[in-house]
């Protein structure tokens, strides 16, 4: 007996707001990134799924952690994730909760300057989604940013207080 399934649209978004993003190339491209490669359809903390996806994205391509490769990524990465992740917003739903091109963005940063090895990965991964949690002064602060700014903002943010407080420790303690 075969099983068949049917595509169905996440519950915050409209038909007819689906049906646009999926049916123009570069709606599908917004789509295909905004949502972390599809990651951000996890059924179960999306965002912790992103931010794992981007993590493992990140340890198995051949960068450095102190390349000019990783801050044109994450440079690069937050510019089209400003568009990304805001075709998949709504009037109703501001940050939608499939938007995870944010967590990569973030994660990537965490990861700057950081030893590419399994126990730095894995203090980057917890340290960032704690702080994407929390939210500290004035990370929270950004999501008011409008589109995809105020999505993507904010994770750079955490991102980037992620990596001071991870090479401040690992400079103190390790170096």
């Amino acid at each position: 007996m075969t099983e068949t399934r049917k595509c169905v649209a996440p519950a915050a978004v409209t038909a007819s707001v689906y049906k646009q993003l999926v049916t123009t190339p570069l709606g599908r491209l917004g789509w295909l990134l905004g949502t972390g490669f599809g990651s951000g359809l996890a059924p179960v903390a999306p965002a912790t799924a992103g931010s794992l996806a981007a993590l493992v994205v990140y340890f198995f391509v051949p960068i450095g952690e102190d390349s000019v490769a990783l801050y044109l990524l994450i440079g690069g990465g937050f510019l089209v994730g400003i568009w990304a992740t805001g075709t998949l917003t709504t009037p109703a739903d501001h940050d939608p909760k499939r938007a995870v091109w944010d967590e990569f963005v973030g994660m990537w940063t965490t990861c700057l300057l950081l030893p590419k090895t399994l126990p730095w990965m894995a203090a980057a991964f917890i340290c960032f989604r704690v702080l994407d949690v929390t939210k500290p002064w004035p990370i929270h602060r950004l999501e008011r940013l409008p589109g995809g700014w105020g999505i993507m903002a904010d994770d750079l943010l955490a991102g980037l207080y992620g990596a001071l407080l991870l090479n401040g420790l690992r400079l103190a303690l390790f170096d």
